[in-house]
């Protein structure tokens, strides 16, 4: 009698538990899908359970302590980065009108008699001025891409025709460097729905970035798919270069002079107008691919 008395209670017993953990299988389903739904459309509702099991409502009490500060910090952060890029194109701006002004005097300064020594001290001075012009350009072009929210009106843009017109415009630059490009653009219209004036800037930068880091030679091509790519020999690169080519401010050491800012203007750009660009070396050769 005692046996069957001890066997009933283990089955209630075993049969509680078991109850137990499908209900706190189920919440724990319950508070998954609900913080997925939160993170993903970034609102500021609270996780509901349907258990009443004191530990898991102090389970989920605690993940919305901690949603409300990931809130907060987010916050926090998007005003900052927001705040900072306002800085950034301010202070770039405000640069733009004494430099101007700096190399107008240079230009008249250098329509009067001077000696040889005075000639040698304003071309440097000339030169330095004209590189912070240009980096605060870039600085100033880059924090405008930054601050705006997309790409420009979309258009049918025949990705053939920009490139054509950007290898033609950077002709007599690749001349001077003694480099004589490799065009392959496929006879197939690649037509896609984009910021054509972007596209161009991506190209655009990308050749400028050939002019810095080519050895010599440039292979540019586009295939029907609409995968454009640029590749010239460049040994002196490594791995861990290239995969840092795109980011902000980075330059390898045959670019000092840059503000590292062009390969990320072009990831900036293609990714606003949801395309890719990647970076890799292969047989010692710089080898980016836009998929625009």
């Amino acid at each position: 009698m005692a046996g069957w008395i001890i066997a009933g209670v283990l089955g209630a017993v075993c049969a509680g538990l078991i109850a137990k953990i499908l209900i706190m299988r189920k919440s724990t389903g319950e508070i998954l899908a609900q913080l997925e739904q939160i993170l993903s459309d970034d609102t500021n509702a609270v996780i509901g359970i349907s258990s009443s099991d004191r530990k898991m409502r102090e389970l989920t009490a605690g993940l919305d302590r901690l949603l409300r500060k990931l809130r907060h910090e987010q916050i926090r952060y998007l005003k900052g980065d927001r705040e900072l890029k306002e800085a950034v194109t301010n202070i770039s701006h405000d640069l733009r009108t004494p430099l101007t002004a700096i190399m107008g005097y240079l230009e008249v300064m250098k329509q009067t008699e001077k000696s040889p020594e005075l000639e040698n001290y304003l071309k440097i001075i000339e030169g330095r001025a004209e590189a912070m012009r240009q980096l605060t350009e870039e600085l100033f072009r880059y924090s405008v891409i930054l601050s705006n929210s997309g790409p420009g009106e979309p258009e049918e843009t025949v990705i053939n025709t920009v490139l054509e017109e950007c290898v033609i415009g950077y002709y007599g630059a690749l001349s001077e460097r003694g480099i004589e490009p490799e065009v392959e653009i496929c006879e197939e219209k690649v037509i896609r729905s984009l910021d054509r004036a972007a596209l161009a800037r991506v190209f655009g930068n990308l050749m400028n970035n050939a002019l810095k880091y080519s050895a010599g030679d440039l292979r540019i091509s586009l295939v029907p798919d609409g995968t454009v790519t640029f590749a010239n020999y460049a040994p002196d690169l490594t791995k861990t270069q290239i995969e840092r080519l795109f980011d902000r401010f980075y330059t390898v050491e045959a670019g000092r002079s840059a503000t590292g800012l062009g390969l990320s203007i072009a990831r900036t750009l293609i990714e606003q107008m949801g395309g890719s660009i990647t970076a890799e070396l292969k047989d010692s050769s710089l080898v980016i691919t836009v998929r625009p």
